[in-house]
């Protein structure tokens, strides 16, 4: 008896801690500051499309996105696109993926991403607000403010995933801003993210 019921309290309180974002509802707005040192609001970016990318550059498979270039290659997708790419790391204050502000610059640079901004979530709120559970975890907002998309960034997770070549792997935010662009729905709103899980503070 004792135990269902720190079941059921532990239920009830996960619903406080970790928000479920829905589809075709306005993503949830927030405010971070950004590796140059600017606060950064989602809603500002109404009228574009945002991906969210979150990150944490020592996650073994953002690594491998990374030194493939396969996530360049997405960001440089949508640079023409009327899309704004927000890096956003959600790593609490010793935990791994967790920068300053010029380490992450230096990233971006040594690596020749493109993010438009590179956010800091180190209480991540805005991580929970989103569920967001993996790095690398994607989301697409159109330009309403409706998110359209939420999970991985392709389908190559699972066995094997280290030794494949992710450019022939079915890019999910690239396709999705494909459909997005001719005037359809996305064809597969939610996918399953995988990679390491975010390191939010306890």
């Amino acid at each position: 008896m004792q135990k269902t019921f720190f079941i059921l309290i532990f239920s009830f309180l996960s619903q406080f801690i970790f928000s479920f974002v829905q589809n075709d509802e306005t993503a949830p707005d927030f405010q971070l500051l950004d590796s140059n040192g600017d606060e950064i609001a989602l809603s500002s970016f109404r009228g574009k499309k945002v991906v969210l990318e979150w990150t944490n550059h020592g996650c073994p498979f953002v690594a491998k996105h990374y030194e493939s270039g396969n996530m360049q290659s997405t960001q440089d997708f949508v640079k023409d696109k009327n899309t704004v790419w927000l890096s956003i790391i959600s790593s609490a204050p010793g935990t791994q993926g967790y920068i300053s502000p010029e380490k992450a610059n230096e990233l971006t640079v040594s690596r020749n991403a493109f993010p438009s901004h590179v956010l800091f979530d180190p209480s991540g709120v805005v991580g929970r607000k989103y569920s967001a559970k993996t790095t690398p975890h994607m989301y697409i907002i159109d330009e309403q403010g409706l998110l359209k998309y939420q999970g991985a960034i392709d389908d190559a997770g699972g066995r094997g995933f280290m030794s494949k070549d992710l450019f022939k792997a079915n890019n999910y935010v690239k396709k999705g801003l494909k459909e997005l662009a001719s005037g359809e729905e996305i064809s597969s709103p939610v996918t399953k993210p995988y990679g390491c899980s975010v390191k939010y503070s306890s």
